[in-house]
């Protein structure tokens, strides 16, 4: 039982008070995942400066000097912007893959979090609350963003088994439900060349999507992909670079209820999650249908 939010944002006047709505979405679902949660927040693009999230458990040792040594390894500009156990290293787009590739070496003990021009990700064990406070995640903008409160069914408790679960450049998924194929399925991507950081099924869900959008699908075809391909009890949201979608396996056992406005679309487990969102009121409220993809895009 675990509780997921979405919030993708027509209204650009919105857009500095996202980080705050999306925060105060995923707290009240705390009762539905003690363990760990997480947000991705998608901020506009650039295109002249990319960006990886990271997280280390001793955020002392390993940021300190990170800057200049990453710069030196890649030959190109590096700024670190430290967050308690996470920090977000921005440099160019093209050096993106040296320096995740450097930072294995620099700083063994760092793991990514996700990385693209839009994205940046935090997720840590504790409730939604810590986490949020943690971070400063309510004072973040953006145009749209996901988030997770975790109760573990399928592996260990930690920051790495924590959602949402990014295998593609802006590109994050959030899970409730089991998948039971997953093995199976991650040894296929295995086989195409994808790789994983741990046994969790959301990351086998987040690898397929990934995988078929490298194969020239779309969101919404990747989520089509799911409903044959992927066996279990899901609702997946995703929030890729432009993008945010939702689908749910065809019994659709577990709860979920979306929202519509001129200013906003929301995703939550329970309608709880949406009531404090402006103008809920007046929006069009539904539970989306099984078997069913929804992904709007900016």
């Amino acid at each position: 039982m675990c509780g997921i939010v979405g919030l993708f944002l027509k209204d650009k006047a919105l857009e500095p008070k996202l980080g705050a709505m999306l925060s105060e979405m995923l707290v009240s679902l705390s009762d539905r995942g003690p363990d760990s949660a997480g947000i991705a927040i998608y901020g506009a693009a650039s295109g002249n400066e990319a960006k990886i999230t990271v997280q280390s458990p001793k955020p002392d040792r390993d940021f300190r000097g990170l800057d200049a040594e990453l710069a030196k390894a890649i030959g190109a500009p590096v700024s670190v912007a430290v967050k308690s156990t996470h920090a977000v290293i921005r440099t160019t787009p093209d050096k993106v893959d040296a320096a995740r590739e450097v930072l294995q070496t620099l700083r063994p003990d760092i793991r990514i979090m996700g990385a693209g021009e839009a994205v940046e990700i935090y997720k840590e064990v504790g409730l939604p609350e810590a986490v949020v406070e943690r971070f400063g995640l309510r004072a973040m903008t953006g145009t749209h963003g996901i988030g997770h409160t975790r109760m573990a069914t399928e592996s260990a408790v930690t920051t790495m088994g924590a959602h949402p679960f990014s295998t593609g450049a802006d590109q994050c998924l959030v899970h409730n439900g089991s998948l039971s194929n997953h093995n199976n399925v991650r040894r296929e991507l295995i086989r195409d060349g994808m790789k994983f950081e741990t046994e969790n099924d959301t990351e086998v869900a987040a690898a397929y999507l990934s995988n078929r959008m490298a194969h020239g699908k779309n969101l919404g075809e990747a989520l089509e992909g799911t409903l044959s391909d992927l066996d279990g009890f899901f609702t997946f949201v995703v929030g890729t670079k432009n993008g945010f979608g939702v689908v749910r396996d065809p019994i659709a056992c577990k709860p979920a209820v979306m929202a519509e406005t001129d200013q906003y679309v929301a995703f939550g487990s329970e309608y709880r999650a949406l009531t404090k969102l402006p103008g809920i009121d007046n929006a069009r409220v539904w539970e989306p249908e099984p078997a069913t993809v929804y992904f709007w895009e900016h």
